[in-house]
Parts: structure tokens; C-alpha cells; sequence
């Protein structure tokens, strides 16, 4: 049975039904409490701020839908994202935005935060032998850079596997090098608090896909924009191709995987690009934050999960880009990147889970204690609600088939039928083949 947390949080797998099945109306109880006090952090699903006037950004960025001002000529009909956001990267405003803070499944694009947390620990010129187990927990399916046990590596050619080859075994050799993987994941999100990144939850510094593990287009654009002010962490992202130890004194090439700086796979390179990092698996789709630079101006822009088409992500940020560096010159702000608390930022407080959408891990009103007792006593209120409507109508609908028995008397029964559908019971699940899935 397909797990429905994994739905939330990735590609929807069932349909909606507005009828209620009699096992969902004995788990309204659980369904009517805080979403945290209900699952795990790691099991919550996406979902949107309600109150525009305390969103991380500015009220504007926590609404649905296409976000931006004074300029015209957004390319609407081009863009089939789910999330989407173009800044401007010196001064932090953002000048359109698409579903900013809807937290989606961010794949190896959360790499920026991991290098933001890790880069600066390590001296370039350092050198460290990989051991067995420091590649011994790299996920099955994992893009690989090629590291070997034995094989003795700069940590500037470890950032390289990193950057340009998206390699999920060189983050795991740099997160043994940091303590280990607990340590850097809880490091991870420390430093998304302090870069006021909220939507963002990490379960590992991958981006591999686990349950729950989360960002948004506004999230990464931060991680993108700080990463930046960095001269490794904007060397090693702008870098096409590099030499990496194959063992002995023997090297092979490796090439950056940012198709808009190499050109590869039928596109041009993108005139001015700067960085940063894609990403892909097959429950996140495509994702993508660009930077480029043009008569002195810096854009930063975050694409992800469009709908189809490998070269869909590149295709829709060279748009966005395109519309920055001419439309987007005219367009009056609708939000702006914050800064990290650690370098003056002020605090900027979440907006609530939406009220009639689903409960987000980490949203504001519930802390990682728990939620409130008076949040405990809503739940309790709300429950009793449902559950005395649902009995009632319940109850109803019995009545009506006892009162129409009863006046049938000693009519005939009529012939037998094939059986209906409960009423009260959701239509089946459907599986559509390969859904949610992009491949290359």
C-alpha cells in the first residue's frame, strides 16, 4: 500500500472525495489535532503561510499564485513550475515570485545549504584518505562523483565532486570529516534558523529524498545568494570541468552537471552565468537556482518541479532570467530576501499554517516541544464538532433505511442487485502509470 506521507510530501497519489469513509470518521480525533502533535517532523506535508503581514519576505510572497509589480511580460505560458522566484542579488528584492514558500522536495539544489555550513571548516589544501565507511551510508540511486576507499583527496577536489558532479559520495566523506552525519544534518538546520530559511527542514545533507525533507524557491534563493558572497563556494559552483584522482597519478574529467554553463544536452549556455546548483531525483522532479551577472546587475532565480522535460528547468530560468535583465527592471518589489540573523538581520516571524490547507512541519503556532494546551483543547473542540456531525448524519441515514423497511410492510422484496458502492465510502485510489516521475 503506497504510503501516503510520501504523497504529501512529493506528488499527490490518490483522489479527493468530499464523502467521508466510516474509518475517517473514527480518525477525525487525530486528523483534528496539530499537525505536529499528530506525526513526526520529518512525516508533515507542504503547505502555505495565512498571514501574509508576518511572512518570512513580506506579506506578498506568502500568497498562492503569480506574485509581481509595475512590470509586465512575465512569461506565464512558458512556466509550468510548481514554485518559481527571480531577485535581484545585490540588493535582495524580489521582483516576481510564484508560490514562494510552498515547500517542495528540494533534492541536491539543499547542497548550497550543506556547502554554506560545511566550506569554510576545511582548508582547501587539505588532504584526507577516504575510509570504507565514510561512503558506506551513500543511498542507493545516488549521483556519484566516483570516490574510492584508499584513495587519498583534497578537500578542494572533494567540493569539486560536490559541486560540479552533484555527488552524493563526496558530501558524505565531508560529512565524516565534520563529525558525521547527525552532526552536519542538525548543523544544516541551525544554519537555515540563522539564514531565516524556515521552510526548509533537512533530513540529510544530500537533498536525497527522504519523507520530509523540504524547502521552497524563497529558501533556496537564500541559500544561493549567501552561498555567493563566499569566493570558494562561488569558484567552485561557476567551475565547468575538472580533473578528479582516479587512484595512483592517474585523473578523468568530470563536467558540471549546470547544463546553462556547459551547454550540454541541446542547450546554450546562458551568457553571464555565475552558478549555482541543480538538482534531481524522481520524487522531486527538476530543480534549479541560476545566477547570472549582465552590465554590472546580479539575478538570482529558483525553478522548481516543472511539470515535464529534463531541460525544462533550465529552459523556464533562462526565461526568468531573460525577463529580469529587461522587464524586471522596471518592476516594483514584492518581497525581499532577509538576512542571516548572525550578520544583523531582524527577525522576521513565519506566518501560521494556512488554515484550510495542510500542516506544514515546523510552521509557526507549534513548537518542536508540542503544541500548546490551548492548541490540545481546539483539536479536542474540533473533534467533538466532527465527530458529533458525522454520528448525526450517520445515524440519519440509518433511520431513513429502518423507516423505509418499515413502511415496505409485507411487500415484496424486490430481486436481488449487484452491490452498490457505499455511499459513505471514497472512490479507490488510482495509480497512474510512472506518475510524478521525470526521467531523463
Amino acid at each position: 500500500m503506497p504510503n501516503p506521507l510520501l504523497g504529501a510530501v512529493y506528488r499527490p497519489g490518490v483522489r479527493e472525495s468530499s464523502r467521508l469513509s466510516r474509518r475517517a470518521v473514527l480518525g477525525l480525533t487525530a486528523a483534528a489535532l496539530p499537525m505536529s502533535a499528530a506525526l513526526p517532523l520529518s512525516a508533515a506535508a507542504p503547505a502555505f503561510a495565512a498571514s501574509p503581514a508576518t511572512a518570512i519576505g513580506g506579506g506578498r510572497l506568502a500568497r498562492r499564485g503569480l506574485q509581481v509589480q509595475g512590470a509586465g511580460a512575465v512569461p506565464t505560458k512558458r512556466l509550468t513550475a510548481r514554485a518559481w522566484l527571480v531577485a535581484d542579488g545585490t540588493t535582495g528584492e524580489v521582483l516576481a515570485s510564484f508560490n514562494a514558500h510552498q515547500r517542495l522536495a528540494p533534492a541536491s539544489t539543499l547542497k548550497m545549504l550543506f556547502a554554506d555550513t560545511v566550506l569554510k571548516k576545511f582548508d582547501r589544501a587539505e588532504k584526507y584518505t577516504v575510509k570504507d565507511s565514510d561512503i558506506s551510508d551513500v543511498p542507493a540511486g545516488s549521483s556519484l562523483v566516483g570516490i574510492k576507499a584508499g584513495i587519498t583527496y583534497t578537500v578542494e577536489q572533494l567540493w569539486q565532486g560536490v559541486f560540479l558532479r552533484s555527488g552524493n559520495d563526496a558530501v558524505h566523506v565531508l560529512a565524516h570529516m565534520n563529525g558525521g552525519i547527525a552532526r552536519t544534518v542538525a548543523e544544516m538546520q541551525a544554519r537555515a534558523r540563522d539564514l531565516q530559511a524556515l521552510d526548509t527542514h533537512v533530513v540529510s545533507p544530500d537533498g536525497f529524498d527522504h519523507p520530509g525533507q523540504l524547502s521552497s524557491a524563497y529558501d533556496l534563493t537564500l541559500f544561493a545568494r549567501h552561498g555567493l558572497k563566499d569566493p570558494d563556494f562561488r569558484g567552485y559552483c561557476g567551475t565547468r570541468t575538472a580533473n578528479f584522482p582516479a587512484g595512483g597519478k592517474k585523473t578523468f574529467q568530470i563536467q558540471n552537471t549546470d547544463r546553462l554553463l556547459t551547454g550540454a544536452w541541446g542547450l546554450k549556455t546562458y551568457d553571464g552565468l555565475i552558478g549555482v546548483k541543480n538538482g534531481y531525483t524522481s520524487h522531486a522532479g527538476n530543480t534549479f537556482t541560476g545566477a547570472a551577472t549582465r552590465d554590472g546587475r546580479t539575478l538570482l532565480v529558483t525553478v522548481m518541479h516543472p511539470a515535464t522535460g529534463s531541460n525544462a528547468v533550465y529552459e523556464q530560468t533562462a526565461a526568468l532570467l531573460d525577463w529580469g535583465f529587461t522587464h524586471g527592471r522596471t518592476a516594483q518589489p514584492v518581497g525581499a530576501l532577509v538576512e542571516p540573523l548572525s550578520e544583523g538581520g531582524a527577525t522576521a516571524s513565519p506566518a501560521p499554517a494556512h488554515a484550510g490547507g495542510q500542516g506544514a512541519a515546523g510552521a509557526a503556532g507549534t513548537s518542536a516541544k508540542g503544541p500548546s494546551a490551548g492548541r490540545l483543547v481546539e483539536g479536542a473542540a474540533g473533534t467533538a464538532v466532527l465527530l458529533a456531525t458525522a454520528g448525526g448524519f450517520l445515524l440519519r441515514r440509518r433511520r431513513r433505511v429502518l423507516e423505509a423497511r418499515e413502511a415496505a410492510g409485507t411487500r415484496r422484496a424486490p430481486a436481488p442487485r449487484a452491490a452498490e458502492p457505499d455511499p459513505l465510502e471514497p472512490p479507490a485510489p488510482t495509480d497512474q502509470p510512472g506518475g510524478g516521475r521525470h526521467r531523463r
